[in-house]
């Protein structure tokens, strides 16, 4: 009994001592000494920027800097008469805030700044966009754009675009980024941090599932609200892969596998009676929606493919893919293989919950979170494979012990 009360009192000391170890390790402070240390929003420096662009991205964008401890809004170009000289809170439908927008594109580039947020014309505007991002990058600018989605993977855009480009960037130590949200985080970002975790991927699929009836853009390109007989732009395999397919290259590289080749598929849907919506109505027999493949072959199969399912209004081609989430407007990522694994990222704006609002604001800011990291990075045309994990400093808010706008 004797031996067994001192077991007893054994193993309660050795707890003890355990217990004791344990807390004195978690005195013993945090880190490893010498490595990174904790850097606050209000400690860092703020990343002056230029906003060239305010349509719908570019609004949006300003609005969020005109209140955001990191980023210093000290710029804005814009290219019709009717904005020139109007006060860029007045163009985002707030207060005035003293900064005017301005036609005069040298005159503003000549400012202090790290960077220019390019939110310009599309890939359509080839000339114009590449004239601009040139003028920036000459007048001291490092360059992130949404613009020219082309150019999200610059090792697979076609040579009479990124050569120019990339000479420019070499020649005046500038560093140019072009992201999005598809092509973008979208299809770049998210499917290969998925297939990141995966011990074995047979194939994977990156879908848009959209309603585009909030959207207040050009629906043109693709052809919705045309007569069936109309032939989009879009329509063109080769437009098509040129404007939306660079992530698929992009994610060959990434998994190290050489496509055998990169194909497209193209469908619409006619809608059998009149679809009335925000910006108009579609007349009964017309498109009201589009669903396209960009397909990347490795093996003899499709292993890596971009599906587009786009609608006005939810109601058209019902029988088409749907979100699980939501049934609209969501992002999906589905991945085959070992772990198998299905991920939807759903957009909804702060105040309306409209999609395409959020959809486009979250397109500036992946451009805008990744200033830091473009200005670090050495010169010349840069990809999502380029860039560190970038988690948005300075994005928390959290009422008035952290001011939103340190003093200057």
């Amino acid at each position: 009994m004797l031996e067994g009360l001192r077991s007893w009192k054994t193993r309660v000391l050795d707890r003890q001592a355990q217990l004791l170890g344990f807390l004195l390790l978690l005195k013993s402070g945090k880190g490893i000494p010498g490595r990174r240390e904790k850097v606050l929003v209000r400690d860092a420096p703020r990343y002056k920027v230029i906003v060239w662009g305010t349509g719908f991205v570019g609004r949006q964008v300003v609005r969020i800097l005109l209140d955001h401890p990191r980023f210093e809004l000290v710029g804005v170009i814009v290219n019709s008469p009717e904005k020139d000289g109007v006060d860029v809170g007045t163009l985002c439908g707030l207060p005035p805030v003293g900064l005017t927008a301005s036609r005069d594109a040298r005159a503003v580039l000549a400012r202090e700044a790290h960077a220019v947020a390019y939110f310009g014309p599309t890939a359509q505007f080839l000339a114009e966009n590449l004239s601009n991002l040139t003028l920036a990058m000459e007048m001291g600018k490092d360059v992130v754009s949404t613009s020219m989605t082309p150019l999200v993977y610059p090792k697979d855009c076609p040579t009479g675009i990124v050569g120019p480009l990339e000479e420019v960037c070499q020649r005046t130590g500038r560093t140019c980024f072009t992201t999005g949200i598809d092509p973008g985080f979208a299809n770049d970002l998210l499917p290969m941090t998925l297939m990141g975790v995966c011990g074995r991927v047979d194939r994977v699929r990156v879908q848009e599932i959209l309603d585009y009836s909030s959207y207040a853009g050009d629906y043109k390109p693709m052809g919705l609200g045309e007569p069936m007989d109309y032939r989009a732009i879009l329509e063109s395999p080769e437009v098509l892969q040129f404007g939306w397919g660079m992530t698929v290259p992009m994610m060959a590289d990434a998994l190290g596998v050489r496509l055998d080749r990169i194909d497209s598929t193209w469908e619409k849907w006619a809608t059998p009676e009149e679809i009335r919506y925000e910006h108009g109505v579609i007349p009964a027999g017309c498109c009201a929606a589009i669903r396209f493949e960009i397909r990347g072959w490795v093996g003899g199969e499709p292993r890596i493919v971009l599906e587009h399912c786009n609608r006005v209004t939810r109601a058209a081609a019902p029988h088409w893919p749907k979100g699980k989430m939501y049934e609209h407007d969501v992002y999906r990522v589905i991945v085959e293989g070992d772990p198998c694994i299905e991920q939807e990222t759903a957009l909804r704006d702060g105040a309306t919950r409209d999609a395409n609002r959020a959809g486009c604001l979250a397109t500036g800011m992946r451009a805008v979170n990744a200033i830091p990291a473009v200005c670090a990075a050495g010169p010349g045309l840069i990809s999502a494979l380029d860039l560190p994990l970038i988690p948005g400093f300075g994005s928390l808010r959290y009422g008035p012990t952290e001011p939103s706008s340190p003093a200057r």
